[in-house]
């Protein structure tokens, strides 16, 4: 008889792999900016449906007093250790689909290596976003979350990469909702690296040109990361992006699910969410009498 595929929902809180409070001038404290993430996280665990999947939490610290660069990275020294927790959560759970609540892109690097070790190389990774995340340490912007993609194919700081149990080939990658590469040094090495992208047009009417490079991937499994600033701000605003004419929800959803109509889903990270009026009702009741 066969046994029935086990799914765990990861919650991944990670926060230190950004460097972003300057980018959320509404936030006036910038250590809750910082940490905008951790509460995403933790929103993100409460609004997703409960599908009776067992949920297991990777320890992220909140403490905030001493952010360093080490090696081109932001934090590297924390990112390590939680990365590190979160593959040994996994080596124990051993599950064969992971649903990864973030917390900042980065999160998917554990969990998609994770899945690629289990699947022999057998997997594909479409990632949607408004961004191409294939920065490098040395880079000018030493964010983590920016380097997640190129972390997956095992390029980028040595100590974490050593940790990570598998790598994903450029020619099983497709990127669907890019809209700004940052600089053109990005731009640059994403065709180096040729990884191939569809634009949110190209994707707007339909999924056609997603399923035919999935037809074509030779990979039988995908695992997917959707950022959320790849939703249209004209929409709604919820990650710390709000690069224009990007992808509405239903065409993200859409996309989605006629990935998993062409491919087994086995892994699926929703990242980057940045609940701006949240943190800010959080702080103006903190300030309340009785809930001091």
């Amino acid at each position: 008889m066969k046994q029935a595929k086990t799914t765990i929902r990861l919650i991944y809180p990670q926060w230190q792999g950004g460097d972003i409070n300057h980018w959320l001038p509404e936030i006036p404290n910038p250590d809750d900016a910082a940490r905008g993430y951790y509460l995403g996280a933790q929103l993100l665990n409460f609004l997703a449906p409960d599908s009776g999947q067992k949920t297991v939490t990777v320890p992220v610290s909140t403490d905030i007093s001493k952010r360093e660069c080490a090696g081109g990275v932001l934090d590297r020294e924390v990112i390590y250790r939680q990365s590190k927790a979160a593959l040994d959560i996994l080596n124990t759970e051993n599950p064969d689909r992971i649903v990864t609540l973030g917390g900042e892109c980065s999160t998917s690097v554990v969990p998609f290596t994770y899945l690629a070790h289990k699947y022999n190389g057998d997997v594909a990774m479409v990632w949607i976003d408004a961004h191409p995340d294939i920065t490098l340490p040395g880079d000018v912007y030493t964010g983590y979350h920016a380097m997640a993609v190129t972390a997956c194919m095992g390029v980028g700081d040595r100590k974490i990469m050593d940790e990570l149990p598998a790598t994903i080939s450029p020619d099983k990658i497709l990127m669907v909702g890019i809209r700004d590469w940052e600089r053109e040094e990005i731009k640059i090495r994403q065709q180096e690296y040729g990884i191939k992208h569809l634009s949110p047009e190209e994707v707007r009417e339909n999924s056609n040109p997603v399923r035919e490079w999935l037809r074509a991937c030779g990979a039988s499994k995908v695992v997917v990361h959707f950022d959320m600033d790849v939703l249209d701000p004209n929409e709604i605003i919820a990650a710390v992006g709000v690069v224009p004419d990007e992808m509405k929800m239903a065409e993200v959803v859409r996309v989605i699910n006629d990935i998993a109509q062409e491919k087994e889903i086995v892994g699926l990270t929703i990242a980057e969410p940045m609940p701006r009026i949240a943190i800010r009702l959080k702080n103006m009741l903190s300030r309340l009498p009785l809930l001091k």
